[in-house]
């Protein structure tokens, strides 16, 4: 089994956080969130939320529904920042 759904889902969006839509053998550093200190980390079907020590929350993946709370719909292939 790999690190991501076996085909795209329904927004489109193999979004592991790596910037690309490729799937990882092996659990990979999310360069995008070095130097942030994570704390916690929130991984759905498509999308996930990492909280930082700072109380920032960063989303990435399908972002069908506005589900990544960034007031729009759109897929995030790196995490961003929840303003």
């Amino acid at each position: 089994q790999d690190w991501d759904a076996d085909n795209q889902d329904t927004d489109g969006c193999n979004c592991l956080g790596h910037g690309n839509y490729e799937h990882q053998l092996l659990p990979k550093r999310i360069e995008a969130l070095s130097g942030i200190r994570i704390i916690a980390v929130s991984a759905g079907q498509d999308h996930s939320l990492a909280l930082a020590d700072d109380g920032a929350v960063w989303s990435w993946g399908g972002g069908g529904f506005g589900r990544l709370g960034h007031g729009d719909g759109q897929n995030q292939q790196l995490p961003k920042k929840i303003e």
